[in-house]
């Protein structure tokens, strides 16, 4: 399990090629609630032509939880010292939903970084205030579940499809 010590958190990322310099990267960055693990065919498919890097964000898949730092801001900077640690110099940066807001961030602060930008399920947009409420029934059930029960994927899958998904209607 590699991790990687970036803004004081112990970060999980896979590297499917980490000594070699030669092949260019693409970094991929998961969605709210998921891990690394969602881009495994993807890493699977292009890592003979790229160095692939998938990293999970703090308090999320195997990455360490944190108290605080969930904001987009900080995710940015985490990623950033991600890709600083890891000594890349130029990317493709894939980013799915929350992935794609930090990429679009790294896209305005460092845009020397970037290769190019694929962003999936993302906008830039400020989110939808009829989502709010949304959020806050998520928000009640991770309290009511408490921290340890969400940490495993599992639960947070489960949370995520009673209140997103079909069942979402009869709440």
């Amino acid at each position: 399990m590699p991790t990687i010590k970036v803004n004081d958190v112990d970060i999980y990322y896979e590297d499917s090629a980490p000594n070699d310099t030669q092949k260019p990267v693409i970094v991929f960055a998961h969605g709210l609630l998921w891990s690394s693990q969602m881009y495994d065919k993807q890493v699977e498919y292009f890592q003979t032509d790229y160095r692939c890097i998938a990293f999970d964000f703090r308090g999320q898949g195997q990455s360490q939880i944190t108290k605080s730092g969930y904001d987009m801001e900080t995710l940015t900077e985490d990623t950033l010292g991600l890709i600083d640690a890891l000594a890349i110099a130029k990317c493709h940066f894939v980013g799915l939903s929350m992935g794609g807001f930090v990429a679009q961030r790294i896209a305005l602060k460092r845009p020397d970084l970037l290769l190019s930008l694929a962003l999936l399920e993302t906008s830039a947009d400020p989110e939808d205030p009829k989502n709010i409420p949304e959020y806050r029934k998520l928000v009640k059930a991770i309290r009511w579940l408490g921290d340890e029960a969400c940490e495993q994927k599992s639960h947070a899958h489960y949370v995520w499809q009673y209140f997103f998904g079909r069942q979402a209607a009869q709440i």
